[in-house]
């Protein structure tokens, strides 16, 4: 449990939420979910630590808002709904950490931002870090195209990890980790606490994605885990259905899979 142990001293974390773990299954957002996690980030950032949040659910709301049921083939369609949807979460995130006092910031890139301009922002979590703010992150749907856009954001957190020099990034999603087979059907399924080597038989594990309104599934996250990992920043995959799970994360307690930082732990 060593390992787990040095999750106690984790200073600066990133945590990633996905679409799924924000909305309802007919795609409305869960804004109970949203007010316990602004409630628990507010409150590791008061206990010293610096925090980043990277949120998906701009084109989930934007469909939502649009009356669509599912994620649009059309590039135009999903822009539009991307557009409508960021303005949209990031009211709510806004109302919901003004309860607690908590000044937050908006910050979409795309992959061409970091590639031409990493060290502005950089720079630019750092300020915001110094002026008490937590940043809330989303990969800039409204302009992204396939060419310029990060796969997931997944992928798009563990960037950010690395950009800032991260200790820790926690991925919150549906089920509470790793587990050795898909869980949802198979009644057997054993959870994998600590994964120190990412091999092709840990991302064959990873299925799928779990809903209509969602872009990633495990197997983003198994690659967004390996990349922070060979930055050297820890990485954990847990259960988003109770954002309090990230005080069980930061208290070392066996929560989740964890994807020790280390040399030698991608396959």
């Amino acid at each position: 449990m060593e390992r787990r142990e040095n999750l106690k001293t984790a200073h600066r974390i990133v945590v990633k939420i996905g679409t799924s773990s924000i909305t309802h299954p007919n795609g409305s957002i869960n804004l109970q979910r949203m007010k316990k996690l602004a409630s628990v980030l507010t409150d590791i950032k008061n206990s010293g630590k610096e925090v980043i949040l990277v949120s998906s659910g701009a084109v989930g709301a934007g469909l939502s808002i649009l009356g669509l049921k599912k994620r649009p083939e059309e590039i135009l369609l999903k822009l539009a709904a991307a557009s409508v949807g960021q303005a949209s979460l990031m009211q709510m995130y806004r109302s919901f950490f003004n309860e607690y006092n908590q000044t937050v910031s908006q910050i979409l890139i795309t992959k061409e931002d970091v590639e031409a301009r990493g060290e502005i922002i950089t720079g630019l979590f750092n300020r915001l870090f110094a002026l008490g703010i937590i940043p809330i992150v989303n990969n800039n749907d409204a302009v992204a195209t396939d060419e310029i856009e990060f796969s997931d954001n997944d992928y798009l957190s563990a960037v950010v990890a690395e950009l800032i020099s991260a200790d820790l990034l926690v991925i919150l999603t549906d089920t509470d980790g790793l587990y050795d087979k898909n869980p949802k059907t198979n009644g057997d399924a054993t959870r994998i606490p600590i994964c120190d080597k990412i091999t092709p038989k840990i991302e064959s594990m990873a299925e799928g994605k779990g809903s209509a309104f969602a872009m990633g599934g495990m197997t983003t996250k198994i690659i967004a885990a390996k990349k922070c990992v060979k930055s050297g920043c820890n990485a954990v995959i847990a259960k988003a259905e109770d954002p309090r799970t990230l005080y069980d994360v930061l208290d070392g307690k066996d929560v989740g899979t964890l994807f020790p930082a280390k040399r030698g732990a991608v396959g």
